[in-house]
């Protein structure tokens, strides 16, 4: 048997954190974590938004490349709203583009089929115009005397609208007023 000296005593042995040392691990784990999550939301609603612009500017350009063509090669305007037009294609169809409000959609109707060209439309409005501009390049509207609407002179369309979507419920993304004037040739 070996006698230790009464001075000597054995080391106790220490393992694991203490309790302050390890509040203080959770604590900057935590504001770590709360950054890349922070990070990570902020990156997401980025890509969501981009997306979102690249299918409002899709649509937006789509609708108005079939507008303008539709406009373009009809013969005559037969009926006009502000959110209503009719019109005799050069094949004598007729041929609607409809917005509704409510449903914030712009439809096309032609030959009975109808296809929905703008959805998630916040504002559409179509005005009328006669040909011949004015010394300042803007248009003479397409009234008789009286101030009603003559649709025999009306060869000019006005269509603006602004389309916008939502990112977690929160209206955020919306493509700036979409506006042109559109002649009817023949």
């Amino acid at each position: 048997m070996i006698l230790l000296p009464a001075t000597i005593k054995p080391r106790p042995r220490r393992s694991g954190f203490a309790l302050l040392e390890m509040q203080i691990a959770l604590g900057l784990a935590s504001l770590v974590l709360a950054g890349v999550a922070s990070f990570s939301l902020f990156t997401l609603r980025s890509f969501v938004a981009l997306g979102n612009y690249s299918d409002l500017d899709r649509s937006s350009r789509n609708a108005l490349d079939v507008l303008t063509r539709d406009i373009r090669q009809s013969r005559e305007l037969t009926y006009f709203r502000t959110n209503k037009l009719s019109l005799t294609a050069n094949d004598m169809s007729t041929l609607v583009y409809e917005y509704n409000p409510s449903a914030a959609t712009l439809t096309r109707t032609s030959g009975g089929h109808s296809s929905v060209l703008l959805e998630q439309c916040d504002f559409l409005t179509f005005a009328i115009y006669q040909r011949k501009p004015m010394a300042d390049m803007k248009f003479y509207p397409a009234t008789n005397f009286s101030g009603v609407a003559d649709l025999s002179i009306a060869k000019l369309i006005d269509v603006s609208w602004r389309c916008s979507r939502t990112i977690l419920a929160l209206k955020v993304n919306t493509e700036s007023v979409q506006t042109a004037k559109i002649v009817i040739r023949n």
